[in-house]
């Protein structure tokens, strides 16, 4: 008998890890400080002198390196009240370098007010781009479009687009560092004075900024809008901002997308503290029930030998379904968050097939030779009723599909003809989905019974369809895939009410052939 199942192991293994996960970001939050009678502590400037005013000056420059020659002054913030916060929206008069698909730096300096802002003791500065490179998605109607190849071309080429907003943070808490052990996250940010007094911590929040948030600079613009939010920060969120912005710098290094780093980033910064740590756990059940429902799907497909009470248009529904799926969310630029699952879930799909069909591959040398299994009495009956089912969804399913994807060609503006047969397969996916369910219910409706079904695999698909709602509104997905995490819930409960409306018959074989009764015989 064995002591741990590999579910179980697998259980203990994700709960261990987060536990460990908020033993980390809680040490991450809460670092340790210094004691105040040791000679090493680092004091706070802005504390211990709140006699000193301080000012700030924001300066644009088309030019990598600050000079304040070819830079102009944009902003002047005198009397900075540090706990406060502030929003200063600019309007900003473009340089021609800039306007001609060029580029464009923000730098601001802090300083003590009566010292210089380039060169005083006590002042420094934080740079940061406020343009960056970016091929613009364009969308044009296939049929009637008067755009032509050459403009379609020059849309492909990367041009400047702006940040609209940028987030600033001075860290206020009245927080001891030792001059032995500073947290390698501020080694960077970190200028002390010759009386053991830190300067105040400012740096550009870069987890806010996202990709999808850049708007392009079209030929004629002069000016832009850029809006600076100053906002007070402790040391323990500051930490852990410096160190998930490392962490997106490294990700990015492995090759990840700035839209999976933009997914990514949202789940932090577009929520609070609670629902994050809720979505962190969330997340990592999600990522477990996936890998259960596979497991027990392709366990329960390995032992079947029968497709008796089991719909095979089903089946090849989501086979196909699933293929289309992958491929729509792939040209939608998705998080790698849902797009591998669907992809790991096409190979699944397209192996139940073969199972279905009852295939096997014989090799003769170098020759394969395929063969198709025989049906049974029982599979004649349940294809019959599938057949039934499918032959009235039909007379709907068709001519919507249709009509759908001959209004989308005409009225709807896409990136390609690819984009539109993709799309347009995929609506019908969506849309229809739930119709596609029905012969399976339809079946099990005829034959009075749902225990042909893998209730395991389903029950794992089921807690993570629950997830999905949750994800639905916190990972960047199309609204159509988002509107379909809710339409299987229906599915779901359809098949709860068939469970609890057939009770189990213990004459019945099960979802392997074996009835219940045969099985005790056999150990008699």
């Amino acid at each position: 008998m064995k002591l741990f199942s590999f579910t179980t192991l697998l259980v203990v293994l994700l709960v261990a890890y987060l536990i460990n996960a908020i033993w980390t970001i809680y040490h991450l939050w809460n670092p340790e400080s210094c004691q105040p009678n040791d000679k090493n502590c680092l004091w706070s400037h802005i504390h211990k002198r709140k006699d000193i005013a301080w000012n700030m000056k924001a300066y644009v420059t088309p030019k990598k390196e600050f000079s304040p020659s070819s830079s102009t002054l944009i902003w002047t913030w005198k009397n900075i009240n540090f706990e406060e916060d502030k929003t200063k929206l600019l309007n900003v008069t473009l340089p021609p370098e800039t306007a001609n698909n060029g580029s464009l730096f923000l730098y601001m300096f802090l300083y003590p007010k009566g010292d210089s802002a380039f060169s005083g003791q006590n002042s420094f500065r934080i740079t940061t781009a406020i343009t960056e490179y970016q091929i613009p998605v364009s969308f044009f109607k296939l049929m009637n479009n008067d755009t032509s190849q050459e403009t379609r071309k020059a849309e492909k080429v990367p041009t400047t687009h702006w940040r609209p907003s940028i987030l600033l943070y001075v860290m206020t808490e009245n927080f001891l560092f030792s001059a032995r052990s500073v947290p390698s996250e501020f080694m960077h940010l970190l200028r002390v004075t010759p009386q053991h007094e830190y300067l105040p911590i400012f740096c550009v929040d870069e987890m806010s900024h996202k990709k999808s948030d850049l708007k392009h600079i079209t030929k004629g613009t002069k000016e832009i809008e850029l809006e600076i939010v100053y906002s007070p920060i402790g040391v323990g969120k500051l930490r852990f901002w410096l160190t998930m912005t490392a962490s997106m710098q490294a990700m990015k290094n492995l090759g990840f997308s700035d839209s999976d780093l933009d997914d990514i980033k949202g789940i932090f910064t577009d929520t609070n503290l609670i629902f994050l740590g809720l979505t962190i756990v969330v997340s990592v059940f999600h990522l477990l029930f996936d890998f259960l429902a596979f497991k027990n799907d392709i366990n329960y497909w390995k032992k079947r030998k029968t497709m008796a009470g089991l719909s095979f248009h089903t089946v090849v529904y989501r086979c196909v379904s699933t293929i289309i799926i992958f491929f729509y969310l792939f040209d939608q630029k998705t998080s790698f968050l849902v797009l591998i699952p669907a992809g790991v879930g096409s190979v699944i799909e397209i192996w139940k097939v073969t199972k279905a069909l009852k295939v096997t591959v014989e090799w003769s040398g170098w020759k394969p030779n395929v063969s198709f299994g025989t049906s049974s009495d029982m599979e004649k009956t349940t294809k019959d009723f599938d057949q039934q089912a499918i032959k009235y969804l039909s007379y709907v399913l068709y001519p919507l599909c249709i009509g759908a994807a001959v209004y989308s060609l005409f009225y709807v503006p896409h990136k390609s003809w690819y984009s539109w047969i993709v799309q347009s397969l995929v609506n019908g996916v969506y849309a229809f989905g739930f119709l596609f369910m029905l012969p399976q219910l339809f079946i099990n409706y005829k034959l009075k019974s749902v225990a042909h079904l893998p209730w395991r695999a389903f029950m794992y698909k089921a807690f993570n369809t629950f997830i999905d709602d949750i994800f639905a509104f916190i990972i960047k997905m199309p609204t159509s895939h988002r509107l379909a995490c809710f339409r299987d819930d229906i599915v779901f409960f359809c098949y709860l009410y068939q469970l609890w409306l057939y009770p189990v018959d213990k004459t019945r074989p099960n979802e392997y052939g074996i009835s219940y009764e045969d099985e005790h015989e056999k150990k008699d």
